[in-house]
Parts: structure tokens; C-alpha cells; sequence
């Protein structure tokens, strides 16, 4: 194969790289705690000896263990998240880290994508580490912008879901669409956009 061929070749192909699973990284992690132990062990043998490179040693020791740390880390939680079908893009808009979030969504959603949009940035958005007081549920708004005229900018929300952050897969997860603001929303001129 020519040059040109095979860079047409890696430009058109796709490319799948594989995330490693939670289980493969728990056994990465310790054949690197093992690897850990050993290079340890010769470390304390260096200084036993007192070795000229016992120092390093002690460097590459403490660089490994935090390797191992990292992959023990990822052994604990999934690394990829869940796609569900008929969501759309969207942005997230306000954040503050604690029990509400704030989103925005194209302002041509049918109510299927709304739902499964607002369900998937509820997935995308939990976080055990979220400053929550009391039940400990996370909502998530949806908004979109309209235009009723020109240089007027109006946020309308379409609807909110409601989900526990005491466990991820959350099997009471509410989803509540406001039917008003959706129907004011076909009613409205199509340049209503994503923002």
C-alpha cells in the first residue's frame, strides 16, 4: 500500500479504542499492588545494602503506589456512562453542586426526548458528593429560550426529574413535563433555539 492509501485508510476507518471494564481495572490493580510490594521490597534491600540508587528506588515506589491507587480507584466506579435512546443533547446550564440542576434543550423536543433528555442528564449528573440536606433528591430543570419578539430573549422550562442521591440506579425516578409551557411552546415561531 502507497502512503496516501493508508492514511486514507486510518482517516475513513473508525477507531475503537475500549474502555477497560470495572472488573479489569480491580484486577490491574492488584497485579500493580503486587508489583508495588515487590519493587518495595528491593527498595528496602537497597538501603539495606545501601545501594547508590536506593533513593530512586524510593521515587519509582511511591510513583507505582500511586498508579495502584488510580487503578483501584477506577475498579470502583464504571468509567463509561449509559446512553438512553431517544435523548438529546443538551447543556447544562447551572450547577451549584448540590440538589438542583439546570439544563437546556432544543426547543423542538417531542415529549419522548424531553423525558428521556431529562432522564439522562439526571443519570449524567449524580454524584454521591453532592451537598445534600435532608431527603437527599437531586431535580433537574429543563429550559429552553424564546423569542415572542426581536431583542427579547424569554427562558421557558419545560419540565423537572426527580431522583434519590442515596443510590445510583434510582428505580422512583420522576419525571414531570410541563404541558402549558410545552404547548405554548408549538405555538411559538419556530426560531426558538438551543441555549
Amino acid at each position: 500500500m502507497t502512503v496516501p492509501e493508508v492514511s486514507h485508510l486510518l482517516l475513513t476507518s473508525p477507531v475503537f479504542l475500549a474502555v477497560p471494564s470495572v472488573a479489569e481495572f480491580a484486577q490491574a490493580a492488584r497485579v500493580m499492588g503486587g508489583l508495588t510490594l515487590l519493587c518495595a521490597l528491593v527498595t528496602l534491600v537497597g538501603f539495606g545494602w545501601r545501594w547508590g540508587i536506593r533513593f530512586r528506588l524510593v521515587g519509582i515506589t511511591g510513583f507505582m503506589a500511586v498508579l495502584t491507587g488510580g487503578l483501584f480507584a477506577l475498579g470502583l466506579t464504571p468509567v463509561t456512562r449509559t446512553v438512553l435512546p431517544n435523548a438529546s443533547r443538551y447543556t447544562t446550564v447551572y450547577d451549584g453542586g448540590g440538589t438542583q440542576a439546570v439544563i437546556a434543550v432544543s426547543g423542538h423536543l417531542t415529549p419522548e426526548q424531553l423525558t428521556a433528555t431529562l432522564q439522562q442528564a439526571a443519570n449524567d449528573l449524580f454524584s454521591y458528593g453532592r451537598l445534600a440536606t435532608g431527603d437527599a433528591v437531586l431535580t433537574v430543570r429543563a429550559r429552553t429560550l424564546l423569542h415572542p419578539e426581536p431583542g427579547v430573549t424569554e427562558p421557558l422550562y419545560l419540565g423537572q426529574v426527580r431522583r434519590s442521591l442515596r443510590q445510583r440506579q434510582d428505580p422512583g425516578m420522576v419525571v414531570e413535563l410541563d404541558s402549558q409551557a410545552l404547548a405554548r411552546l408549538e405555538r411559538a415561531s419556530p426560531d426558538s433555539e438551543k441555549n
